[in-house]
């Protein structure tokens, strides 16, 4: 904020785009000696993974002449939502400032500091304004909001409870309509520890072998590790993707065939050794899948799967078309 033309901030509206969620753009108002007012709108990058950055803005929300002494939280034009709104009429509070705008919180905003500068400001004022509602007789708590100029964490309730013993029955009766449910509360979970690095290390392509005819969540949880440990054991193992699912349709079609084969063997012995001879080939083949899962399925066998697909199709609309005509 250049101090010769500017003598105080007014206003700040910080605006996020609901699309391209790393643009973000603010409205500043100055207060200039003489009782006039200068808008300056700005737009700016936030990456998550680089770096901050201001760019070149047109002034896209001051030419639909919005009010900006009557915009608050929440208000959107457009594509673009109002997440900070700060009028120097209303005395900020330190926690209705999002995380995204503390400097303490998102170091990154140091790099723009268009923004950063007015930003200050504000905090300065949120602290003043907690500061006075502070008693006098505790001068450290303010002390400490001053450095700091921080939202204050806030205190978990608590737990009025031993939990060396049981509830007795009058406690519990008289709390039932004041259950707390510690499962909503943050924090109060505890966080899933991670597996130890030998365990992760002695996992070895037979251990993975056991678990590929379950969903890769089941098995990272039958194996004791993250489901991210285990994608990256698949990729040391060569292993693109998890087979399950052509370990499970190999699986369908042996099975398929199994039923097929108690039909055909007492009426003829060619069409029975053939189907055997087809399982056979099926379960080889899933053998091979196993010990190298980036092989992909024969063709052979995904045109033997779409007919066993159209297959099971014609016998349910035959089927629906019997039980029509026997209704009627």
């Amino acid at each position: 904020m250049d101090s010769t033309h500017t003598t105080f901030l007014t206003t700040l509206l910080v605006f996020k785009n609901t699309i391209r969620e790393e643009l973000i753009r603010s409205v500043h108002v100055y207060k200039v000696r003489g009782g006039k007012e200068r808008e300056v709108e700005r737009e700016f990058v936030f990456s998550e993974s680089g770096s901050y950055g201001e760019m070149q803005a047109s002034p896209i929300l001051r030419l639909q002449k919005i009010c900006v002494s009557q915009v608050s939280e929440g208000y959107q034009n457009g594509v673009w939502l109002c997440i900070f709104a700060f009028h120097t009429d209303q005395r900020p509070q330190l926690p209705s400032i999002p995380f995204l705008l503390l400097v303490s919180r998102n170091p990154k905003l140091k790099m723009i500091p268009t923004l950063l500068n007015d930003l200050r400001v504000i905090y300065e004022l949120a602290c003043k304004s907690e500061d006075r509602g502070i008693p006098s007789d505790s001068p450290g708590e303010c002390q400490e909001k001053r450095n700091d100029c921080q939202p204050t964490k806030k205190t978990m309730p608590m737990l009025r409870q031993d939990l060396n013993c049981l509830p007795s029955d009058d406690g519990m009766s008289g709390t039932l309509d004041n259950k707390l449910d510690v499962e909503t509360l943050p924090g109060i979970i505890e966080k899933k520890r991670r597996a130890p690095s030998d365990h992760i290390a002695k996992i070895a392509l037979p251990d993975l072998v056991k678990y590929f005819d379950v969903p890769i969540v089941e098995a990272s949880r039958n194996l004791n590790v993250g489901l991210t440990v285990l994608k990256r054991k698949c990729r040391e193992f060569g292993i693109p993707r998890w087979p399950h699912r052509k370990i499970k349709s190999l699986d369908s079609l042996i099975h398929d065939l199994q039923e097929e084969a108690k039909q055909h063997e007492p009426e003829c012995e060619v069409a029975a050794s053939a189907v055997a001879e087809r399982k056979r080939m099926l379960e080889s083949e899933k053998e091979n899948i196993e010990r190298k899962p980036s092989m992909d399925i024969k063709s052979e066998t995904k045109r033997f799967r779409q007919e066993i697909f159209k297959r099971k199709h014609r016998a349910k609309v035959l089927e629906k078309q019997t039980s029509t005509l026997s209704n009627t």
